[in-house]
């Protein structure tokens, strides 16, 4: 395992997650139930999400040659990108979105798991894991690095989500994410021009 490569998808993955419907859903979760119950049913849906985006990630490097490997990746950091920026603008509804999901009367585990595991399918955060297992060629890296920033970002949630919201900006988050998936996109692309 590198440590580096789990420091460096640390921050991208936990911005690109910050302003998340995910978050929200954990906010909201947290003060209808136990707060650590909450966390403990999201962290569970992100170990799931994180070993299937990492695994679809590996077997890309595995399946592909090195050159369409690196375009690919370079365009679904593109493609990251454009989604970072078009939830910047969809802040607030996914807010309301959230609400709604949140208020099942199931368990509250079972019920932050089942928000959480739904909610994340095909969100920006899993695609950025597949893409970054696919470039960095070490899947465990990867997978420590987006789990720890997963969960920094449930805990934020539901210990104090609405207070952090009062200084964040949810559309500047993703506006510097999507600078980050651009960057990113220019590197994967001049690797695959080599």
């Amino acid at each position: 395992m590198s440590f580096v490569i789990v420091a460096t998808v640390f921050p991208i993955i936990f911005f690109g997650e910050l302003p998340d419907k995910t978050m929200f859903a954990s906010l909201v979760m947290s003060t209808r139930g136990r707060p650590f119950a909450v966390w403990l049913g999201a962290a569970g849906a992100f170990v799931v999400h994180a070993t299937i985006a990492v695994t679809i990630g590996v077997t890309l490097f595995h399946v592909l040659p090195r050159r369409v490997l690196d375009a690919i990746v370079a365009v679904m950091f593109l493609v990251g990108a454009f989604l970072a920026m078009r939830e910047a603008q969809r802040a607030r509804a996914e807010e309301s979105l959230v609400r709604e999901e949140a208020t099942s009367g199931r368990r509250v585990v079972t019920t932050a798991f089942i928000v959480i595991f739904l909610a994340e399918w095909g969100d920006i955060t899993q695609l950025l894991t597949a893409n970054l297992a696919a470039h960095y060629h070490s899947p465990l890296s990867v997978g420590v690095g987006a789990i720890l920033a997963l969960w920094a970002v449930a805990a934020l949630a539901v210990l104090g989500g609405q207070g952090l919201l009062r200084f964040v900006n949810v559309a500047t988050l993703r506006i510097v994410t999507s600078v980050v998936l651009v960057l990113l996109a220019v590197a994967a692309g001049w690797q695959a021009l080599r």
